[in-house]
């Protein structure tokens, strides 16, 4: 039980964590960190996600950003949802 306390706690994520927080696929937040849709960095050759980021970042794209501007969060400037490339 304490460890999944410390779980949600956590402000960086890896990829299956933050896919989990999220609730979309792995593969799919792959995709949308290494094309730039989704606030990400690379740690060493590893994807990582700030949950304080992703929360500001969904903040933006439910268009509820009024009650987040006050706090001084500063949201990513909008980007288009990566295209699937035709294999």
């Amino acid at each position: 039980m304490a460890n999944a306390v410390q779980q949600m706690l956590r402000e960086v994520m890896d990829i299956r964590q933050a896919s989990e927080y999220l609730g979309i696929s792995g593969d799919t937040l792959y995709r949308y960190a290494s094309e730039g849709f989704i606030p990400a960095f690379k740690l060493g050759n590893r994807w990582r996600f700030k949950r304080s980021l992703l929360d500001s970042w969904m903040v933006e794209k439910s268009g509820t950003r009024a009650s987040h501007e006050d706090a001084g969060v500063t949201v990513m400037p909008k980007q288009k949802k990566p295209v699937r490339r035709v294999r």
